[in-house]
């Protein structure tokens, strides 16, 4: 009797470990449901002909490879190929779609650089609002592998340069040896970048510091101390979609 009930109590704790980590893979895979129906909303209802520019093309590509599959004889192989590569078609489209609507929901709002630089991939540090006029010129700071990127955003270019200089002056007491790099978000021209392009760009942007270097930047910057300004409240996505963000 003795033996019998200690068993149990020894095969407990792992079962307690393996739901502890279904519990916590649970809110995370929610989270994502969540995430991806909200983009599917707003997207649909901005985009009418979202569901059959999405869906048509996966559609065709399913059917195709599926009778070419019954006419060489590769049915199941063919099938099977045939239904990832119309999710992936299906899901390629989405996004870019998805992205195309976000850019055009923020394009022109105080803040819509911050939106953007906030979704981007990779190990980017982002403080929105930094420096700011009254007239809503704004400049956010963007730590990376590049150093230091100031964007800008607003009506005047002055005033954006204006604050950008401000920000090269402080940045240089803490970290005078990191590079700066400043864009300023606009229309495409020789003095601005559309904020279509602004994540390109700052991909493209040269890398100069290790990844050891971004950190001690990081440490440095909390001495000039964070946003300077609220971002305006409204609907305004806070990320973009990752998926077109290369």
């Amino acid at each position: 009797m003795a033996r019998s009930r200690k068993s149990p109590a020894k095969q407990s704790p792992p079962a307690a470990k393996g739901g502890g980590k279904a519990a916590a893979a649970a809110p995370e895979q929610q989270g994502r449901v969540a995430q991806f129906r909200a983009v599917w909303s707003m997207t649909r209802q901005a985009d009418p002909r979202m569901l059959p520019l999405v869906l048509g093309p996966a559609v065709l590509v399913l059917a195709v490879l599926v009778v070419v599959g019954i006419l060489t004889g590769h049915v199941i192989i063919l099938s099977i190929f045939a239904v990832l590569l119309a999710v992936i078609t299906g899901t390629s489209i989405f996004g870019r779609r998805a992205t195309r609507t976000m850019y055009a929901q923020v394009e022109g709002r105080p803040g819509a650089s911050a939106a953007v630089l906030q979704g981007m991939r990779g190990d980017w540090r982002v403080t929105p609002a930094v420096g700011f006029t009254r007239n809503q010129e704004l400049v956010h700071r963007v730590l990376g592998r590049p150093g230091v990127v100031l964007v800008g955003e607003g009506a005047s270019i002055a005033a954006i340069r204006q604050l950008i200089t401000d920000q090269k002056r402080r940045i240089g007491r803490v970290a005078p040896e990191t590079p700066i790099h400043e864009l300023i978000v606009g229309e495409d021209d020789e003095n601005r970048v559309s904020i279509r392009r602004l994540q390109t760009k700052m991909m493209r942007l040269p890398r100069a510091l290790k990844q050891k270097e971004v950190n001690a930047l990081e440490s440095r910057m909390k001495a000039l101390g964070g946003p300077n300004v609220p971002l305006p409240k409204g609907p305004m996505p806070t990320r973009m979609p990752r998926r077109q963000m290369r």
